[in-house]
């Protein structure tokens, strides 16, 4: 504890699919405090399992905001019985799993900027949500929605050229239209929606947080290249809907002081700043410090594949998002939502619901399981199954390439730290590489078997038709 009193440094948070994560960073940008709150585990009364709802029709999918409001009371308790000094914390900033939408009832903000440190912000916030369940990146209900929205706008290429992604069915602007549709009385109440980013971030604010451009990126809202909401993409998903989501930011802005809430409960200085809150991928990349020429794969819920880009090549499978770090470039993305849920079920049914199993039977498969090569590059892993080396060298086989690890997998909380100290350096003003510059360099983890690359060349004719199959599963409903 006496080590923590003398440690100036950045929060950074993740308000993922399955947990909140928290790490303290110091100014050499080394990682001295990590905890968590799970959600099925530590606040069973929500009910949820891998910390959503999955309803009857097995596409809608949801998420109680008030479990992510407890699971912050939580955790900063946690910190606080601890010893951790809030007095020392310089900025924060944090991440939410991308696409998932929380409404804001009429007169919260006055709640909000009003809260008693004598109480716990659940308490305070029971009434303050249009909707108790919020729609979450699993969602799949939102065809028709989806379809409307690509239309209005002369079609899908159309709508990927404009917004950096054609309509799918867990972005929020097309989430926000089913609202709308469904339950036009709640969306009327709703006087502020939030990405679970801005949400998280509104939470230390005292108000409400804009959205940056990186997570707002994933809405099917915003025009990536000119950086603001398409007027014709709102008037396709709801009326007023501007208004409800106030005005774009670049994701490194300081976006306010940390509200007297947390300053007379915890401890926290009146000078802590809060930077705006980005998408849990988007962090990631900031996290693992991707360079020109790497990409960046996130083992975790759902799966992704990123990198950075100078210029955006929008098409009709993938995303291109802007960049968290640097607002004159993008990142591409592609995500698979079956993730590590798919991987875990595969280990109960076929390895007795062991990772050791699991992993023989990863060594014991013969090489060249359908799959393909790319060029030559470096490839850096996060997420939960980047702890399992045998996944690992499935990745550096495939795609011929060695795999590095970071100390931590929790790339998205690290990376929010560090654009913390980015957003308390200047933001736009410091490159983000020089804030990042003394941070520990990841560790080489797999490298490709002797004979990979050709059994994998040889199944490059294979390709087009495996891609086709590995999208379509990955838009089914979850099983």
């Amino acid at each position: 504890m006496a080590e923590r009193a003398g440690r100036r440094c950045c929060l950074g948070w993740d308000f993922s699919t399955q947990q909140v994560k928290i790490v303290a960073v110091d100014a050499e940008l080394n990682v001295f405090y990590e905890d968590s709150v799970h959600f099925d585990t530590d606040l069973p009364e929500f009910g949820t399992q891998g910390g959503v709802h999955v309803h009857k029709d097995r596409l809608t999918v949801t998420s109680p905001v008030l479990m992510w409001v407890q699971a912050l009371d939580l955790i900063l308790e946690k910190m606080k019985a601890s010893g951790f000094d809030f007095s020392q914390v310089l900025a924060l900033s944090g991440a939410g799993q991308q696409h998932g939408s929380v409404y804001w009832k009429t007169g919260a903000s006055l709640v909000l900027s009003s809260l008693s440190p004598a109480l716990p912000l659940c308490q305070q916030l029971q009434a303050c949500f249009s909707i108790s369940d919020c729609p979450i990146w699993m969602d799949s209900s939102t065809t028709a929605q989806c379809r409307q929205l690509e239309a209005a706008v002369g079609g899908a290429r159309a709508l990927s050229c404009l917004t950096g992604s054609r309509a799918y069915e867990r972005f929020t602007g097309n989430q926000i239209a089913k609202l709308f549709q469904q339950n036009p009385e709640a969306y009327s109440n709703s006087e502020r929606i939030s990405l679970v980013s801005s949400f998280a971030a509104s939470l230390f604010l005292g108000g409400y947080s804009p959205i940056d451009y990186s997570d707002g990126s994933g809405m099917n809202l915003l025009q990536i290249q000119e950086k603001v909401w398409s007027q014709a993409c709102l008037g396709a998903c709801a009326p007023d809907l501007e208004e409800k989501l106030g005005s774009p930011v670049p994701s490194c802005s300081v976006v306010g002081a940390i509200s007297s809430y947390y300053v007379q409960r915890y401890g926290f200085l009146p000078t802590c700043q809060v930077v705006a809150f980005t998408g849990d991928n988007p962090a990631s990349l900031a996290g693992m410090r991707l360079e020109e020429g790497d990409f960046a794969v996130s083992l975790g819920t759902s799966d992704t594949l990123f990198l950075w880009l100078q210029e955006p090549m929008p098409a009709l499978e993938g995303h291109i998002f802007c960049n968290p770090v640097d607002v004159q470039y993008y990142m591409a993305l592609l995500c698979f939502k079956n993730g590590s849920l798919i991987r875990e079920k595969i280990r109960d049914e076929s390895a007795s619901g062991s990772w050791n199993k699991f992993s023989k039977a990863l060594q014991s498969t013969e090489m060249g399981n359908n799959g393909n090569l790319v060029p030559k590059t470096k490839i850096l892993a996060t997420g939960g199954a980047s702890h399992n080396k045998d996944i690992l060298q499935v990745l550096a086989d495939v795609f011929g390439a060695p795999v590095y690890v970071m100390d931590t997998s929790s790339s998205a909380c690290v990376g929010s730290a560090y654009r913390a100290f980015h957003g308390l350096a200047g933001g736009a003003g410091v490159a983000f590489s020089e804030v990042a510059k003394s941070a520990p360099r990841p560790s080489l983890a797999a490298t490709p078997s002797p004979g990979a690359s050709q059994v994998y060349e040889a199944l490059l004719p294979r390709y087009a038709e495996l891609e086709q199959r590995i999208l379509s599963q990955a838009r089914r409903p979850l099983e």
